[in-house]
């Protein structure tokens, strides 16, 4: 697939109107967001992916299609699991219900930037070390493994070494001021706690990009469609956020189905590595005859996950109500 400048910069453009737009809705009248408004707004935001899926379905066929939408629907999934962690962070830090669409949507587009570049480094890594599959697989299986035991869960949000810094070195208020970011106060320039909220976002889902990005780059090794479907998971994880809601804690077995993605994306992801090898001491350099994986499969494994976690879990908490997630202040 070969993806001219100016498609880049058309696409990057026609996020960021889509952002503008959001961001101004926000800005002009804060208020709660109500299920109904999520709703729509995800509707938006889905439909937008899946016009952009069939324009490339259209262009460049069904493969790359297929490699784009088993890649939204990887990073979305993942992104579903961070929204705990920010109901933790929303909780922690005591967000004002009227301005929490304003922090994630300013969290979100940080993440957005970081994760581009994450994007970019992994892609020029991947051009010069095709090995580098094999760590990337290796990788996604370990952090399945550790998900699926749940040892990534934390109940409490702690502060990351760039929130301590910023808060050494800027003078933060005790109090909110309304949805400002910045304030002066006694004629001295401080930041409010809804900027160091905006980074704790951004901050924190750059340390989920760490397993989504290597899981994306194994179904699809094509820059532009990563972007893009990170682009489209992250535009639209802010309204999921309000619409699930209460359902949100009710997805107890979300993290093992997630642990299984990323250790078939990961077992994937060797096959291809064994597929293609050139490692001088694996097979004298030469490929391993090993079957691979293809989209088709990959698409149909993650779906089919997602829809069994989800009805698995919503059975449990219906028979155990006492098995949903709190988050807990910090």
């Amino acid at each position: 697939m070969t993806v001219p400048v100016w498609l880049w910069l058309a696409t990057i453009a026609g996020l960021l109107i889509l952002l503008a737009i959001d961001l101004f809705v926000v800005d002009r009248h804060p208020h709660e967001v109500s299920l109904a408004e999520a709703g729509r707004w995800v509707v938006f935001y889905v439909a937008m992916a899946v016009l952009f899926g069939a324009g490339i379905w259209y262009f460049e066929g069904g493969t790359p299609a297929g490699e784009f939408f088993a890649g939204y629907i990887t990073e979305y999934s993942l992104s579903v699991d961070n929204l705990f962690i920010f109901l933790i962070i929303m909780t922690t830090f005591k967000v004002p219900a009227i301005h929490q669409h304003k922090v994630l949507l300013i969290g979100i587009l940080m993440a957005l930037v970081l994760r581009g570049g994450f994007i970019a480094a992994g892609a020029a890594l991947i051009e010069r070390f095709s090995a580098v599959f094999y760590l990337f697989g290796a990788f996604l299986i370990y952090t399945g493994y550790k998900l699926a035991r749940g040892e990534d869960e934390d109940e409490e949000f702690k502060e990351n070494a760039g929130l301590r810094m910023v808060r050494r070195v800027l003078p933060v208020t005790d109090e909110y001021h309304g949805s400002k970011s910045f304030t002066r106060i006694d004629g001295k320039r401080h930041v409010t706690p809804m900027f160091i909220v905006m980074i704790a976002i951004g901050s924190t889902d750059l340390l989920f990009a760490l397993d989504s990005i290597p899981a994306i780059f194994g179904l699809t090794k094509e820059p532009f469609l990563v972007f893009t479907a990170n682009a489209f998971a992250l535009m639209g994880l802010r309204q999921l956020y309000f619409l699930l809601g209460g359902l949100l804690a009710k997805l107890v077995y979300l993290s093992i189905g997630l642990s299984v993605i990323l250790g078939f994306i990961g077992v994937k992801l060797i096959l291809e590595a064994l597929h293609t090898n050139s490692l001088p001491f694996l097979n004298g350099g030469e490929p391993f005859g090993v079957p691979t994986i293809g989209i088709g499969l990959s698409l149909s494994v993650i779906v089919g996950v997602l829809v069994i976690t989800t009805v698995a879990s919503l059975i449990k908490v219906k028979r155990h109500p006492e098995a949903v997630k709190q988050p807990v202040e910090g």
